[in-house]
């Protein structure tokens, strides 16, 4: 397998960890743990300084956790650009420790445009930044970006991608209660709009495909219907699916199967609030509040061990 080809990383990771399993971090500071909400310097929610700093704490502390058991993770830059700068760069700082614990990154961005505006979101939110007077910062493996411009949207992200070795993950079918109201709206030829952009994303990535069979130009679908993702998977058979939805989004694990290989092979599977926030839950009630870590390690392995049971290559 070659180091310069995303998709080819990220099937070497997830047999390395022997699970499609990546923890998504979506730090709300109303719902951290005590342990560190009630730390000094982190205690005052009115304060942006406190907040970032908390965290930031505490996302370190995920990575740490998770890094052993998963192949990568998700950060979503939504948590932290609601901070202005302090986030963005709280959001960087985290992206340099991930990969400093051999984790791969998927930036969650959601960046979109046409031309010269969508140039300059690739840049900067998946490129690698190396200026002369700042100190090199390395951005995520790949990030999430919206198909629904075409392929003047997509076109200067793989562009990026294929000088450094990097990925995305193009929406397709997301999660929400309400993504049907366009994303199922019946074709002329009676199928749904996301099977025809299913198709083109599948021809949009077919230049990036590494020695997996998989292309570096992946596509999110959510997990909250197991007959529409063996539809996508029918129609996109090269194409790595992110799959968010599980967990606290209700998604089922039956449901993702269906966009799995007979060699566990295909897509990730993302969970964030059931894992990271896994101190919150009835089930982990005997677990300290002081060793919050501890809930989240757990939460890790049972999820794995759910996964396992519905794909056979993980058992």
């Amino acid at each position: 397998m070659t180091d310069k080809n995303f998709a080819d990383r990220l099937t070497n990771a997830i047999r390395e960890k022997k699970t499609p399993l990546i923890v998504g971090l979506d730090p709300v500071y109303e719902n951290l743990p005590p342990a560190i909400i009630n730390r000094p310097g982190f205690s005052d929610g009115s304060s942006c300084t406190a907040c970032v700093d908390a965290i930031s704490e505490f996302g370190r502390k995920i990575i740490r956790t998770v890094a052993p058991h998963v192949p990568a993770v998700k950060i979503n830059i939504a948590y932290f650009e609601r901070y202005l700068w302090d986030g963005v760069e709280a959001y960087y700082n985290l992206v340099q420790e991930a990969h400093g614990h051999g984790l791969l990154v998927i930036g969650d961005v959601k960046r979109g445009d046409i031309g010269h505006t969508s140039t300059q979101y690739a840049l900067g939110n998946l490129g690698d930044c190396k200026w002369q007077d700042t100190v090199t910062t390395i951005g995520p493996d790949a990030i999430t970006i919206n198909a629904y411009f075409g392929i003047d949207g997509i076109a200067p992200f793989m562009d990026v991608a294929k000088v450094q070795g990097k990925g995305a993950f193009a929406l397709l079918r997301t999660s929400n209660a309400s993504a049907g109201q366009i994303q199922e709206i019946p074709t002329a030829d009676g199928r749904p709009v996301y099977l025809h952009v299913a198709e083109l994303i599948e021809n949009w990535g077919s230049a990036s495909r590494g020695q997996c069979g998989f292309n570096s130009l992946g596509a999110v679908v959510g997990a909250t219907s197991g007959a529409a993702i063996a539809q996508i998977r029918q129609a996109m058979p090269h194409t790595l699916f992110l799959i968010p939805g599980i967990g606290a989004q209700g998604g089922s694990l039956a449901d993702c199967a269906h966009a799995f290989n007979s060699d566990g092979l295909g897509a990730v599977i993302s969970a964030s609030r059931s894992i990271i926030f896994a101190h919150r839950e009835s089930r982990y009630a005997e677990i300290p509040t002081a060793q919050w870590t501890a809930a989240v390690q757990q939460a890790v392995l049972e999820t794995k061990a759910q996964i396992a049971q519905e794909i056979r290559a993980f058992q």
